[in-house]
């Protein structure tokens, strides 16, 4: 897909492949960078898209092609945010307009999407333990392969990071590691190594100071006999702990060089075009600014981390169309952060816990409400689950807001250090279920299975948000490990009382009347959120004369024993749903219920929900449809059902 109405630049209209780039004169350069950043803003500013981390890596891009011969040479992108210009610069320029759209281009490096994509992202932290195992491969294949890791200072944060250059300092294998520092991930940077990192950029005069005493060193090692050269080098060694800025890079193994102009692309493509011939690894430290080249960016770094809705290219300013009621419904992560507030000003047990998410989850509201009582940890999720441990011990209750999908980062510390323990430690995880344009990366589609099997573990979901209100309330009664999941985007709207009502563990609710001993041909059992597209599939049912029963299980562990008895009673043909896997999910919590209380005898069970198999992006309503979990998907499995039966019986 092209739009006619966007075009590149006459010298990005010429490049096809990276090997264009490379054709450049290196004085071509700011060209090709000047046009790359205004063909993004001009596709982002229509389409919507990661944004602000894509624009300050533009230089590097350029340079990074230009220097190296991928696909050859093997580049692997952090987390991928950053990642639109390399991929309009490697044959996806006139598909760009797709990126995160139905059956487009994924807004991620995609191993099946171009060979350029070396390896699939989307979790912070990852490019530097990938890129030496591709460079360890290079050196047992004698291919001569170069491999390079762009990792930002957001992601090396992470433990993972550190676990791959302490790895690779001691392999001693040819590695390029780019760290782009800009000072700011998806929020802003916290922790001892953001700090260090602002100190090392700023520390100019300590590398003029460095060079030169590089320099006399080098001179004093020419002079006279062995015992002075000796000195000399153990002197050098001693000063180098005191005069490198990278000396934290430079103690793991690593040659440090920078800090370096991220923006001047003519002095960073012969930089690395030097580095590519150098044994060893190798950390170049880049400074860029997130946004730049686009004002509003720059300037609220946060903000426009990515945007989903058309804006003005110049202003910056929102083109979105005001909704006919004027108004919107909250969103969960919304509903999520207000209560908490509310809770916590009643319960001075209550803290706050996020990893490097405090917009996404609006934890972030807590940490400006109550700055003593919420903390945001970095990209480091296993650490957030086990500081939050350590809290529970001495008598706080930590609620631990992290995105589904990065929760599966921290499962280790989710059993050891929680659950055997039978600590007191609420997991808000947000984004469960299809999480929309993110793709796979980031649908939250494993949490109830994972969560399901740990022991001592209540699992709870909300249908709506006066439910998560409650259930939130629910969870701070309980002593002991509990998991909340809820999606991504709007709520239902309801009106909402004011106050929290407390749920009895493990109890469901009718949502149609069937509770008056009405029967139906059918009931449909829902997980969540998921429940609300039950009214408009029991709609287009009833006419074809079809009567479908609706209860909500709130709880997959413990389960309503009570409401199941009486729906496997009253009803032969019983159909789950859940917008999670289908393997070990709520369903199956369901058939696993009915075989040991032996209640299945006669009665026809559908398990909805994803499939075994990664579900691509798109809206989180196209992916529904697809799967079979929509309004449509829910009545045609009724149909089916009811169908088959009414044949059996006939026969």
């Amino acid at each position: 897909m092209t739009d006619p109405a966007i075009t590149p630049g006459p010298l990005l209209a010429t490049i096809e492949r990276p090997a264009d780039v490379r054709a450049l004169d290196v004085e071509q350069l700011p060209q090709l960078c000047d046009e790359l950043r205004q063909y993004i803003v001009d596709i982002v500013a229509v389409y919507g898209g990661h944004f602000g981390a894509s624009l300050g890596v533009v230089e590097l891009t350029v340079a990074l092609h230009w220097a190296y011969d991928t696909p050859e040479d093997q580049l692997v992108w952090d987390v991928g945010h950053q990642a639109y210009g390399h991929k309009i610069l490697t044959g996806r320029r006139d598909a760009f307009p797709t990126n995160r759209k139905y059956g487009g281009l994924s807004g991620f490096p995609k191993r099946s999407e171009s060979e350029y994509d070396t390896f699939g992202v989307g979790h912070a932290s990852t490019s530097i333990s990938a890129a030496l195992g591709m460079a360890t491969a290079s050196k047992l294949n004698a291919s001569g392969r170069k491999v390079v890791a762009v990792i930002g200072d957001g992601s090396m944060t992470g433990g993972l990071a550190f676990e791959g250059m302490n790895n690779a300092g001691a392999m001693d294998t040819d590695l390029l590691v780019v760290l782009n520092d800009n000072r700011i991930s998806i929020d802003p940077n916290v922790g001892a190594l953001h700090e260090y990192l602002a100190k090392v950029s700023a520390s100019g005069s300590w590398n003029t100071l460095k060079n030169e005493v590089w320099e006399m060193f080098d001179k004093m090692k020419g002079l006279g006999g062995g015992h002075l050269q000796r000195l000399a080098s153990r002197v050098e060694d001693g000063m180098k702990a005191v005069l490198t800025p990278g000396m934290l890079f430079e103690a793991l193994g690593f040659r440090y060089i920078g800090p370096t102009d991220g923006h001047d692309v003519v002095k960073l493509a012969t930089t690395l075009k030097k580095l590519r011939d150098l044994p060893g690894p190798i950390l170049l430290h880049s400074l860029t600014v997130k946004g730049k080249g686009f004002a509003p960016a720059e300037a609220d770094q946060v903000k426009w981390h990515a945007q989903s809705s058309p804006f003005d290219k110049v202003t910056g300013k929102s083109l979105a169309k005001a909704t006919a009621s004027g108004g919107k419904a909250p969103k969960y992560q919304d509903v999520f952060g207000d209560a908490i507030i509310e809770l916590a000003r009643e319960d001075d047990r209550i803290v706050g816990v996020t990893a490097a998410m405090p917009s996404g989850t609006s934890m972030g509201k807590m940490m400006k409400a109550m700055p003593d009582r919420a903390f945001d940890v970095g990209i480091a999720e296993m650490h957030a689950v086990v500081f939050a441990a350590g809290m529970a011990t001495q008598g706080k209750y930590p609620v631990c807001a992290i995105y589904s999908t990065f929760m599966q980062r921290a499962y280790d510390g989710v059993v050891h250090d929680v659950a055997l323990q039978n600590l007191p430690v609420l997991f808000a995880m947000d984004r469960a279920g299809v999480a929309g344009a993110d793709g796979p990366t980031h649908h939250g589609a494993l949490d109830i299975a994972y969560m399901r099997a740990v022991q001592g573990m209540v699992c709870a979901a909300p249908m709506d948000e006066q439910d998560l209100r409650d259930l939130l309330y629910t969870a701070t009664q309980h002593d002991g490990p509990f998991a909340l999941r809820y999606p991504r985007g709007e709520a239902t709207g309801m009106p909402m009382r004011e106050g929290f009502e407390a749920i009895p563990l493990g109890t469901g609710r009718w949502i149609t009347p069937e509770a008056d001993g009405a029967s139906g041909d059918v009931c449909i059992l829902t997980y969540g959120a998921i429940g609300g597209y039950v009214a408009e599939a029991r709609q287009t049912l009833e006419a074809d004369g079809i009567t479908a029963a609706h209860a909500d299980l709130r709880f997959c562990k413990p389960l309503d024993e009570s409401l199941l008895r009486d729906v496997f009673a009253r009803y032969d043909k019983v159909i789950t749903v859940e917008d999670g896997v289908v393997q070990g999910g709520a369903g199956s919590a369901v058939l696993e219920w009915a075989a040991d209380a032996d209640v299945l005898s006669g009665t026809q069970v559908v398990r909805l929900g994803l499939p075994d198999s990664y579900v691509e992006h798109g809206s989180q309503r196209q992916l529904h449809d697809e799967v079979g979990i929509g309004p449509d998907g829910i009545a045609q499995a009724v149909r089916a059902l009811v169908g088959a039966h009414a044949s059996a019986e006939a026969a």
